[in-house]
């Protein structure tokens, strides 16, 4: 039994009573004088409420819908990209974003693995618990300026959540309703799903033995049912991270399900912002050209009931909003621009524009021209299998030669912890990497010849089935320091700590087979990749005697999903564009990045993708990141430096385009 307390009242519900129109349910906690029990809407915005003269146990059903169709626009401030953003944003936000939603997005699959890892160590836990920390000096804020509230905190928990947000609303002495929305763990039905259908091929497969969770990707709907509802908090287990906006889009101007270029527009919104000040001109490519890091500004979108929008940021805060910045994050994480494919809505990305507006501080864009096609009949699920465990040791190494004393400590450690094993009885190790930061290991043939650094850092990453085999290895670290090379300074973080890999994989599961009512409730963003190049015929080109690096044609940004690589390049001017779809092909792209690159002989590795609208392509790289996550043992899990390293490409043979810009 689910029990909230307040000051003047308990509210009482199962733990099971959720929605009951649709498979991603939502309880609405409401903390109020009259308020005795949680409402179960059958389809409809509804809240209960005490009414001594209505149904014979005093309860009568009040229909609330507070969205206003005349509305022309609706401000929405985004305060964080992911777990552990910085807590500046949100008083920012607050007193100058001048702002109707504030949102949070905090999920990937990396924390997601790392939320059920910690459920599974105390139940009580599995969700944000930041977001409640920085909320709650706040909370009185934004009750007096009528703020509304959106966050997918929940986690792997988000009862859990609620619970502690009600307590924070408790101890401020406030009349606030938080809500939350359940549905998307279907651990559940594992027992049902034998056998499940890939998500980047479709083929059938055996679910892995010990399947530790699966979450479905939920859309939009359930949040905007909380808003209509009267939530003033609305938080959410896994769903899509543009949802935290598109919901509070279709409860202010009720945006119609069957609407989807507006749909899609209001999932722009979402995706442009979702990752905070990465659209503000955080890891932007022209990095030295944005000012004061130190108070960076967090994005803001303007939204239009027409679907149109202009992204900014607060007043006097740092920063940099441009075409530069806001493209590059257009590209982050998507796959084919034409079918990004969300919950509630297939989106075109491929004609969007983006249009500096002049005159404002720290600069706006005017974002327009997506397009949208119904959704997908399949959820997408991330789970997670144990396989095994992990370590990481990183230590610094100085003085001459650094780099092959380095190389030479981590082959003998794991030379030395192989005897042991063996002695022992233990297999060896799943997986070893070995990398010296700072002698460009990651650039591999492309790594730059000279003279070696004189000071390194040692990564080495294991893998192993048995976690005592890796608390061995964990303890052959230190004794590196006094009987191996001069100049391994220290451990960083201390003795290696010993981890359970959980493996992140996608699937696709029927809405049918989840007996939804409502599909666009809750679904996925299928990433089921379509290997082709969309590409308009090739003029012909002029040639020269001139070379340029990526770096001096075009804004680069690079992102994963899963052990899929994206990385996204914009042309600088209009008139680079065809030159870099005729030079930097997916062919090109695959060879500079052999070296990382999986090649299991299956489907094309890179494939890429055009969006003329921004002037930009985008490639996928797949198996390119070890696994990708916490499943990867690389220094860069994730692939965030694959758009930098890209920048070094040198394309020869072009005629000189300075001097057709200038």
């Amino acid at each position: 039994m689910l029990k909230l307390r307040s000051s003047r009242c308990a509210v009482h519900a199962s733990a099971l009573h959720r929605w009951t129109c649709s498979s991603s349910k939502a309880s609405l906690f409401k903390r109020c004088g009259d308020a005795r029990r949680i409402c179960h809407p059958g389809g409809i915005s509804s809240l209960m409420r005490k009414s001594p003269k209505s149904e014979p146990d005093g309860w009568e059903c009040h229909r609330r819908v507070t969205y206003s169709a005349s509305r022309e626009n609706v401000r929405i401030g985004c305060a964080s990209g992911f777990w552990g953003d910085t807590a500046t944003a949100v008083p920012q936000l607050i007193h100058g974003g001048n702002l109707d939603f504030l949102v949070f997005d905090y999920l990937s699959e990396i924390t997601m693995s790392l939320l059920t890892a910690t459920k599974a160590k105390d139940p009580n836990l599995g969700f944000v618990s930041d977001f409640v920390q920085v909320l709650s000096p706040f909370i009185k804020e934004l009750h007096k300026r009528g703020m509304r509230v959106v966050s997918n905190a929940g986690g792997v928990n988000p009862l859990a959540c609620g619970r502690a947000l009600q307590e924070t609303v408790r101890k401020a002495g406030l009349d606030m309703k938080v809500a939350v929305v359940t549905g998307d763990d279907l651990m559940a039905q594992k027992d049902l799903l034998t056998e499940v259908r890939m998500a980047d091929s479709g083929t059938t497969q055996r679910l892995p033995k010990g399947t530790h969770s699966m979450n479905a990707y939920l859309g939009a709907q359930p949040i905007r049912r909380c808003l209509d509802l009267g939530a003033e908090i609305v938080v959410t287990g896994r769903c899509v991270d543009s949802a935290v906006v598109l919901g509070p889009l279709l409860h202010t101007f009720g945006w119609e399900q069957s609407n989807y270029d507006l749909l899609a527009a209001g999932s722009l919104a979402g995706h442009l912002v979702e990752c905070g000040a990465q659209s503000t001109g955080g890891i932007f490519t022209d990095w030295h050209t944005v000012p004061d890091w130190d108070n960076m500004g967090f994005p803001v979108a303007e939204c239009r009931a027409d679907g149109t929008f202009v992204l900014s940021k607060p007043p006097r805060t740092g920063g940099l909003v441009s075409f530069g910045t806001v493209t590059e994050q257009l590209l982050y994480e998507i796959g084919d621009p034409t079918r990004y494919l969300l919950p509630d809505v297939t989106c075109d990305f491929s004609r969007v524009t983006i249009t500096e507006i002049p005159g404002v501080d720290g600069g706006a864009v005017r974002v327009e021209g997506a397009k949208g096609t119904p959704p997908s009949s399949d959820y997408k699920v991330c789970a997670t299998y144990m396989d095994g465990f992990r370590a990481t040791a990183v230590c610094p190494v100085g003085g001459p030669r650094a780099a092959e004393k380095a190389r030479r400590t981590a082959e003998s450690i794991i030379k030395r912890t192989r005897t042991m094993f063996r002695q022992l009885g233990f297999a060896d190790y799943t997986s070893v990497n070995m990398q010296v930061l700072g002698t460009e290991d990651t650039y591999g043939p492309h790594a730059t010849n000279w003279k070696g650094p004189r000071e390194v850092v040692l990564w080495m990453a294991v893998q192993h089935q048995q976690k005592k085999a890796l608390e061995l290895f964990s303890r052959e670290v230190a004794p590196a320091g006094t009987g191996m090379a001069p100049g391994l300074t220290a451990i960083v973080g201390g003795r290696p700590r010993v981890s359970p890999v959980l493996r992140p994989f996608f699937i696709l599961h029927p809405k049918s087979a989840l007996k939804v009512t409502r599909p666009q409730d809750a679904m996925n963003e299928c990433s089921r990749l379509v290997l082709t190049e969309l590409s308009a015929p090739m003029l012909d080109l002029p040639s020269g005697l001139h070379s340029y690096r990526v770096e001096e044609l075009a804004y680069t940004r690079s992102g994963d999903k899963g052990d899929t690589a994206n990385i996204g390049v914009i042309a600088r001017h209009p008139l680079y564009y065809p030159y870099l779809k005729k030079f930097l092909t997916a062919g090109v792209v695959e060879q500079y990045f052999r070296h990382l690159i999986n090649q299991d002989g299956g489907a094309p590795p890179v494939v890429r993708y055009e969006l003329p609208g921004i002037h930009g392509l985008n490639f996928l790289l797949r198996s390119s990141l070890g696994g990708g996550g916490v499943a990867s043992l690389r220094s860069d899990p994730q692939g965030k430096a694959y758009g930098q390293m890209l920048l070094d490409y040198e394309i020869k043979g072009l005629p000189d385009l300075k001097s057709l810009v200038d």
